[in-house]
């Protein structure tokens, strides 16, 4: 079962965040066989985080909530709130598959909170797409948005991804691909 996973920073806790960094990434290095995608989230200033993004297959929920839960960060209170939910990874990759490579363009989380019939094809442009998919119910039955990885010019393009006619909100969030360098 795929799982999408953001932890949203408190307001004031970079600090905190920078004196956990190893712990987080030796808890996150644990998951490595299951990473499907990983990486921060920042301010407009491109360099304050604002959260963590991690797209993980894991075996059910309790697992999910547990790998959720227990980061270091989240223990330790880098984070206002979680966002934890079913996902199905449409382009069946991971990022280190991205023929766009690590490095080079903008790159943006986009999040889009559904109001009605899911948008499951998704664009017909995909190269720029690192990962792709719904965000579903807890029981996987249920299409309550999108959460999509890309490269992207600026946010206004990144955010064009979504159409807006099938959701109540969608966010832009730049994004940089994660773990140790």
């Amino acid at each position: 079962m795929e799982f999408f996973c953001y932890h949203r920073d408190r307001r004031g806790s970079s600090a905190l965040r920078d004196e956990l960094l190893e712990e987080h990434w030796s808890y996150m290095d644990r998951y490595a066989e299951q990473m499907i995608a990983r990486g921060p989230t920042f301010a407009d200033d491109g360099d304050t985080p604002t959260g963590s993004v991690h797209i993980v297959d894991l075996p059910d929920p309790a697992a999910a909530r547990a790998f959720a839960f227990d980061e270091p960060g989240y223990q330790a209170g880098v984070y206002r709130d979680v966002q934890l939910r079913r996902w199905r990874n449409l382009l069946g990759r991971t990022m280190w598959d991205f023929p766009g490579g690590r490095d080079g363009g903008n790159r943006y989380l986009v999040l889009g909170l559904g109001i009605g019939a899911g948008e499951l094809a998704g664009p017909a442009d995909r190269d720029e797409l690192i990962a792709y998919g719904p965000l579903l119910s807890d029981d996987g039955a249920t299409w309550i948005g999108t959460a999509v990885l890309l490269r992207a010019s600026d946010p206004d393009e990144a955010r064009a991804v979504l159409d807006p006619a099938v959701y109540a909100e969608v966010e832009v969030h730049s994004w940089a691909f994660g773990g140790r360098q």
